[in-house]
């Protein structure tokens, strides 16, 4: 099969096309080059042979899988002149972390109990996706497992059966833009059940199993935020890691830590938060770094467009750091109260929160709801109602709310304001 985009690994660079990543686009940053920056778009084939009618929100008047697929594949352009080269599709899918509280409840399995079939309607979407990335000069990592819907498999026969089929699927759809990404977080305690999976002996065979069965596509596995495990490192041809609930500090130390096993193996995170600010630690260890989006990316159903907000934000500031010549924002349109939108809401709930271009010019952000004093955030992404780095509490409104500020405090004393009204 002939393709426009060939993923190649040298050391602990990537290369496109036998170049280093980036290194194609003028006036790009050496920095930059061979990294491979990502987003977690994991819900790209996603379905619920459950219950699918309880997507129908967000604007959407009824979930249709097909459409969500075509609409990522129409919003790739987009993202790849902004810098994006990957992105995380799962066919398991992920959480939609917001909206629903039981992800178990979610039939989002492709493989059948017994791992042994793979759904013909999940295998199009998938090989559509990953077409559509070729095209445009994307690489697809596609998660196989993810832990809500380990109960689904019966066994941990039934695991091998998945992975095996998933591999073969992708050997024989001859794809050359293509990272594996056996389990996502593989010992969260959701995989209990699947020991194959969550120790780190059993996940690193799995990672052996789905690099014989693809015919040697170049395979990893994540862990939990901060988590990361020398075994499966050495089992990895692309060692995978997430930055979630991590500021710069603990995300520097953890990528130092798997730097000092002396791999000399790319190292990706391919989940975060919204906290772009990584891009700093990411260039200068010369690591690859995702952004993760829960309130456009994650619940569903996804906005894949790089909607007004973060993901301008972070659109904009991954092409800084790449190199790439875009028109500068005015300073007026570098903050945004996002959340307000009026078909952000879901049972009463909405998730306010101030985006911002640069983020580290930031002291506070101080946030009102009709005038009445409602939350401070000290630390970035500013939540009101701040859980960890990529979720938050949502907002109950109420019938007599007409108005939300937040007030911005930056270092070097200047305040901005930024309001809503309903």
């Amino acid at each position: 099969m002939m393709t426009n985009t060939s993923l190649d690994i040298q050391g602990s660079k990537f290369l496109i096309n036998g170049a280093l990543v980036y290194s194609d686009i003028k006036n790009s940053k050496p920095e930059a080059h061979g990294l491979l920056m990502n987003a977690r778009f994991i819900q790209g084939i996603f379905d619920d042979k459950a219950a699918p009618e309880r997507f129908a929100i967000f604007g959407h008047d009824h979930w249709d899988p097909e459409a969500n697929t075509d609409r990522l594949i129409a919003a790739l352009p987009q993202w790849y002149d902004h810098g994006l080269r990957a992105f995380t599709v799962g066919l398991q899918g992920g959480g939609p972390v917001l909206t629903l509280d039981d992800w178990s409840t979610i039939d989002n399995n492709p493989y059948g109990s017994d791992g042994k079939s793979l759904d013909r309607a999940y295998a199009d979407r998938l090989d559509r996706l990953i077409h559509a990335a070729d095209k445009v000069g994307m690489t697809v990592i596609v998660s196989f497992l993810y832990a809500s819907q380990g109960p689904r498999l019966q066994d941990g026969r039934a695991v091998r059966h998945a992975v095996t089929n998933a591999s073969r699927f992708l050997k024989e759809g001859g794809y050359s833009n293509v990272i594996i990404e056996v389990a996502n977080e593989y010992n969260l305690p959701g995989f209990a059940i699947h020991p194959i999976v969550q120790t780190d002996e059993g996940i690193a065979s799995l990672i052996d199993l789905a690099r014989k069965e693809s015919g040697g596509l170049p395979v990893g596995s994540s862990g939990t935020g901060g988590y990361a495990n020398k075994e499966v490192a050495e089992a990895s041809d692309v060692i995978l890691i997430h930055g979630n609930g991590l500021h710069r500090q603990r995300y520097y130390n953890l990528i130092r830590k798997v730097q000092e096993w002396n791999l000399d193996k790319p190292i990706v995170c391919n989940e975060d938060s919204p906290c772009f600010t990584q891009f700093k630690v990411a260039y200068q260890t010369q690591t690859s770094w995702g952004y993760y989006n829960n309130h456009t990316k994650q619940d569903v159903p996804p906005d894949w467009t790089i909607t007004k907000g973060e993901d301008t934000y972070f659109a904009h500031r991954m092409a800084e750091g790449i190199g790439i010549q875009l028109d500068p924002l005015p300073e007026d349109e570098q903050y945004y109260l996002q959340g307000l939108e009026s078909h952000m809401v879901q049972d009463g709930k909405r998730w306010i929160r101030l985006a911002a271009l640069y983020p580290e010019k930031i002291d506070t952000v101080e946030y009102f709801r009709n005038g009445e004093p409602m939350g401070i955030a000290y630390e970035e992404p500013f939540y009101p109602d701040y859980v960890e780095t990529w979720i938050q509490t949502p907002i109950m409104m109420q019938p007599d709310d007409k108005v939300f500020t937040a007030r911005v405090t930056q270092f070097d004393g200047k305040v901005i304001e930024k309001t809503v009204e309903l």
